[in-house]
C-alpha cells in the first residue's frame, strides 16, 4: 500500500524538517492556470500550491479545477467561484452535474460570470485523503460498516468500526491528513481568485461552502466583491461550540440538526397529507402510519423489494429530507414498507462507497472542529436526544463518531474571531424548512458575521441547490451581479410543492 508521501513526492526529510516562521500567503506564486477543453463545455486546469502554508517553499499539492466560460464574454463581470458543500463533495462532478440547473445558475449569471469550481484539498481529483490501498479495499471495509444504531445495543460494533476508519486513515493517508483544514482550503482560495485575475472574490457557497466563505471572509476581509452563504451554519458552533461546548457535546447535536430534520420531516407529513394520492404515504393518517411503522421495524427489520430495512435504516431514509424533489420517492417507499408483510430477514448491507467522500468528510471535519473524545459522552447524548426529539435525536450525535478517535490535526485551523468588518455585506440565503442548516443556526452565524444579511425562502429542504426558487436564484443574481439586496418585506417561495407531480 502506497502512503500519500510517496504519491506527493514529498520527502521523509521534509516532511520531518522543524517548523519554520509562518509565511503570509502573499508571498506566495500565484499559480499559474492553463485551461484546456474538457467536454460538454468546460474546461479544466490544474493548480499548484503549499501543502503547508507554514513552509511555503516547500512540498506542493494538486488542486483539480473545472470552469463553464461566461457565455457573454463582452459584459464579464469576473469569475464566480462556488463550492457545493460536503465537506468532501467533488466541485468537479457537482458543476458538471448542476452547473446549468436554471434555479441554481440562471443564463443571466453565467453569461456574466465565469464558473469555476474546484476539488478542495484532500478531495477526488485533487490531491485526496486516501485511507486504503485499492477500491476493492475500500469497498469491502464501507460495505461491512454497520448502520448507525438504532438503540444502545448497536453502539460497540459502530463505535469500533469508526475508530477503525481514524486508525486506517492515520496509518495510510500521509501528510496531507495534517493539513486539510478549511483554514488551509481558504488560503488555497485566495491564491485560485489572484489566478484568475479578479482584484476581489466573488464567491457562492453552500452548506459547509458557507464555513468555507466565512472562514475566507475572515482571513481576507477586505478581498471580497460579493458573497452568497447558502444553506448557512453556525459558524462558531461548527469550529468550536458557543461558551466552551465543542469538548463536551457532538457537533451537529450542539448545531440542533435533530429539531432541523424534526420540523422538516413535519412538513413533509403535512405536504402530503394535502397531496393526497399525489403522494404515496397519504392514505390514512401518515403520522400514525409513521409511528407504527417505526415501532414495528423497532420489534424486527421489514424486507420489502428484497431488501431488508431496520430501524435505524428506515429513520435515516425519513430524515434524507435535503432535496425536496426527492419526497416522492420517500414516501413511496415508507408505504411500501408500510404495506410489507411481517418477515424476519438478515440485515443486508448497502450499496458500498466508490469515492473518497466519506474519508474527505472526516479528515476535514474532525480537522476544523472541537469534539468530544469519550465514546461515553456519545452513548449518553444518543439516549437523551432520541428523547428530546423522537426518531431523529440520535442521527446528529453519532453521524460524525470517527471524530472521537482522529489523530491528525492541523494547527492551522480556524477558531475565530467570525466578526472581522469586510469590504462587502454577505448575503445569507436560507429556506425555513432546512434539515441540515436550521434556520435558526443561519440566523446564529449571520450574527457572528460583521455584515451579513438573512433572506429566508419560504422552502423545505437543503439550500437552493436542491429546493428549486427561481424568485431565490434572481434575488441572488441580482446581489452577485449588482450588489443589489432584496427590499425590505420580499419573500420567496418554491416554485412547485414537492408533491405537485
Amino acid at each position: 500500500m502506497r502512503g500519500l508521501v510517496l504519491a506527493l513526492g514529498v520527502s521523509a526529510a521534509v516532511a520531518a524538517a522543524p517548523a519554520v516562521a509562518s509565511a503570509s500567503v502573499d508571498s506566495v506564486p500565484t499559480p499559474n492556470l492553463s485551461w484546456t477543453d474538457c467536454a460538454d463545455g468546460f474546461q479544466c486546469s490544474t493548480a499548484s500550491v503549499p501543502l503547508d502554508y507554514d513552509r511555503p517553499a516547500g512540498a506542493k499539492i494538486d488542486l483539480a479545477l473545472i470552469k463553464e466560460p461566461a457565455t457573454d464574454p463582452a459584459h464579464k463581470i469576473g469569475t464566480l467561484f462556488v463550492n457545493f458543500g460536503g465537506p468532501g463533495a467533488s466541485g468537479l462532478q457537482r458543476l458538471r452535474e448542476r452547473g446549468k440547473w436554471p434555479w441554481l445558475f440562471s443564463g443571466q449569471l453565467r453569461a456574466r460570470f465565469d464558473v469555476v469550481s474546484w476539488d478542495p484539498r484532500g478531495i477526488g481529483n485533487s490531491t485526496a485523503v486516501r485511507c486504503f490501498g485499492s477500491l476493492a479495499e475500500q469497498e469491502s471495509f464501507f460495505g461491512s460498516f454497520p448502520e448507525m444504531p438504532g438503540d444502545a445495543s448497536g453502539n460497540a460494533a459502530f463505535y469500533a468500526k469508526s475508530q477503525e476508519l481514524a486508525d486506517r486513515c492515520s496509518a495510510h493517508a500521509g501528510p496531507i491528513l495534517e493539513h486539510v483544514s478549511t483554514a488551509n482550503t481558504a488560503r488555497d482560495l485566495e491564491l485560485l481568485r489572484r489566478a484568475v485575475g479578479d482584484p476581489k472574490l466573488t464567491y457562492h457557497g453552500i452548506s459547509y461552502g458557507t464555513q468555507l466563505g466565512a472562514t475566507y471572509a475572515n482571513l481576507f476581509p477586505n478581498r471580497i466583491r460579493a458573497m452568497v452563504f447558502d444553506g448557512t451554519m453556525d459558524f462558531a458552533g461548527n469550529a468550536t461550540g458557543h461558551d466552551g461546548s465543542g469538548k463536551s457535546v457532538p457537533l451537529d447535536t450542539r448545531q440542533d440538526v435533530p429539531t432541523g430534520i424534526s420540523q422538516t420531516f413535519d412538513q413533509f407529513l403535512r405536504l402530503c397529507t394535502e397531496a393526497g394520492p399525489k403522494c404515496a404515504f397519504s392514505s390514512g393518517d401518515p403520522k400514525a402510519k409513521w409511528a407504527a411503522l417505526t415501532a414495528r421495524a423497532k420489534q424486527a427489520p421489514i424486507t420489502v423489494d428484497g431488501e431488508t430495512w431496520t430501524y435505524s435504516g428506515i429513520v435515516n431514509a425519513a430524515a434524507d429530507l435535503s432535496d425536496s424533489r426527492g419526497w416522492p420517492d420517500i414516501a413511496s417507499l415508507l408505504q411500501r414498507l408500510y404495506d410489507a408483510p411481517a418477515t424476519v430477514s438478515a440485515f443486508k448491507a448497502g450499496e458500498p462507497y466508490t469515492s473518497n467522500r466519506t474519508e474527505a468528510f472526516n479528515a476535514i471535519q474532525c480537522s476544523d472542529s472541537d469534539v468530544p473524545t469519550d465514546p461515553a459522552i456519545y452513548s449518553r447524548y444518543a439516549e437523551s436526544e432520541d428523547r428530546r426529539v423522537p426518531y431523529f435525536g440520535r442521527i446528529a450525535v453519532l453521524d460524525m463518531m470517527s471524530c472521537a478517535f482522529w489523530k491528525a490535526k492541523d494547527t492551522d485551523r480556524y477558531t475565530g474571531p467570525w466578526n472581522r468588518p469586510t469590504s462587502a455585506e454577505i448575503l445569507v440565503l436560507n429556506n425555513h424548512y432546512d434539515p441540515s442548516t436550521p434556520l435558526a443556526g443561519a440566523r446564529d452565524g449571520a450574527a457572528e458575521l460583521a455584515r451579513a444579511r438573512v433572506f429566508v425562502t419560504e422552502g423545505y429542504g437543503h439550500s437552493s441547490m436542491y429546493v428549486p426558487s427561481t424568485c431565490t436564484e434572481q434575488v441572488k443574481r441580482d446581489y452577485l451581479i449588482s450588489g443589489a439586496f432584496p427590499a425590505a418585506g420580499k419573500t420567496c417561495t418554491i416554485d412547485a410543492s414537492p408533491f405537485a407531480g
